[in-house]
């Protein structure tokens, strides 16, 4: 299985971001995309998940065969973390609940409601889902955000894992997950061109 991206453009709120981006990602490998803030790396993620339409340009994977992780943890604050997977688990037709909260060091936290875990904790269980979902492609967006050293370490080896398996990575992130292996993607050379006559400080983009 292949993501393949050609001559890719993509907005926010209707300026241009990034235009002229052509990729592809294959099982077994990670790609890391590096810009500044506001350089287009989540609105570049976002239309590749299919939650926004690009500008031009051709996506070759369809969103189906995704997991996109955000910033938002997507978890159910009055269910407790075995529950949260198992929900998860079901919409995707999938099992290895266990597995999952063992790979993030959530096994003694099993039965405790999500609303009650420390921020480090609800990102281990948002980070747990994608283990639940049985989707080749994960696209992360900063997925180690309110991570300490440890936890980046123990994600950084279940990216590994899936990568062994013939899974794939597309990661926003500026931390070293300990993946010598992936590429890196810089946007700059992809900034599109801000019309003239809008009017705007490209600083507050």
């Amino acid at each position: 299985m292949e993501l393949r991206v050609s001559d890719l453009a993509v907005a926010r709120g209707g300026l241009p971001l990034i235009e002229g981006l052509s990729f592809a990602v294959s099982g077994g490998e990670a790609l890391v995309l590096r810009g500044p803030n506001g350089s287009g790396k989540t609105t570049l993620l976002r239309t590749l998940a299919g939650l926004q339409p690009p500008l031009a340009g051709q996506i070759s994977a369809p969103p189906e065969q995704m997991a996109y992780a955000a910033h938002a943890d997507g978890l159910k604050s009055t269910l407790t973390v075995r529950e949260n997977l198992r929900f998860w688990a079901a919409i995707h037709g999938q099992n290895g609940v266990d597995a999952a909260m063992a790979a993030m060091n959530l096994t003694d936290l099993a039965d405790r409601q999500a609303q009650h875990l420390s921020a480090g904790q609800k990102r281990r269980l948002g980070l747990a889902r994608l283990l639940v979902t049985g989707r080749w492609l994960w696209v992360l967006d900063e997925p180690t955000v309110s991570l300490d050293v440890a936890s980046v370490a123990l994600f950084g080896e279940v990216v590994r894992a899936h990568l062994a398996r013939g899974g794939a990575a597309l990661l926003a992130t500026h931390i070293d997950l300990g993946l010598p292996e992936a590429r890196i993607l810089d946007l700059g050379p992809y900034k599109a061109e801000m019309p003239a006559d809008l009017g705007f400080d490209e600083a507050f983009l």
